[in-house]
């Protein structure tokens, strides 16, 4: 049985202190689409959306991503587009776990995503496990931005969910009665059905485990 590692995973948002005082707030990057794997040497999209506080999106940032794996590095220019959303293409030159690094062009700040695997070509990868794909995106949908660094979501750490009850709220997230003055209502990420699924297992990952 293994705890949900909300403590390990504050490193992967970078915020220098003086991103709160920098234009007057703070952002949250949101990665569209974040695959289990991908294929070296094969061009992929890294799409994602900047909000300032978490909501309003903002456009016209100029921010890049950087990748690393042992020795090699890379580095490329985010495209804007409408709505606050950036678009970066990136080749994966060799197999490998690769960390990328989004500087989303607000201030100072650069979001750490997990490592994700590249694999040579005409692999067969088998598919990451649900807990292990939603702790991921617990970092690349933002949600450790506002519930593990900046703390103007609820803590998570410690807390079980009815799974139905959250999945619900994910899909539609309302503002709840226990808000403090802080704190800011979750917006609505869009989130797919197997994104929600992926989440639901990793915040309630020990329970899973301890009823089998």
């Amino acid at each position: 049985m293994r705890r949900p590692s909300y403590t390990r995973l504050i490193p992967a948002v970078l915020v220098l202190p003086a991103l709160g005082a920098w234009m007057g707030g703070w952002a949250v990057t949101t990665v569209d689409e974040l695959p289990d794997y991908v294929e070296a040497g094969k061009p992929f999209t890294l799409s994602y959306v900047v909000r300032a506080h978490g909501r309003e999106p903002l456009a016209s940032l100029k921010g890049h991503v950087e990748g690393s794996s042992g020795a090699s590095r890379l580095s490329a220019r985010a495209t804007a587009a409408r709505g606050g959303r950036y678009s970066v293409s990136l080749s994966l030159p060799q197999p490998g776990d690769w960390t990328l690094v989004i500087h989303n062009g607000f201030g100072p700040q650069k979001v750490k995503l997990l490592p994700i695997r590249a694999v040579a070509a005409g692999t067969n990868a088998a598919p990451l496990a649900d807990h292990v794909r939603g702790e991921r995106l617990f970092v690349a949908k933002g949600c450790v931005t506002c519930h593990v660094e900046y703390d103007v979501g609820p803590r998570l750490d410690g807390r079980r969910f009815e799974s139905r009850y959250l999945a619900q709220f994910l899909a539609d997230p309302k503002p709840t009665a226990n808000l403090r003055s802080n704190q800011s209502p979750m917006p609505d990420l869009g989130l797919k059905d197997a994104e929600i699924s992926s989440l639901v297992a990793f915040l309630n990952w020990e329970r899973q485990v301890g009823t089998r």
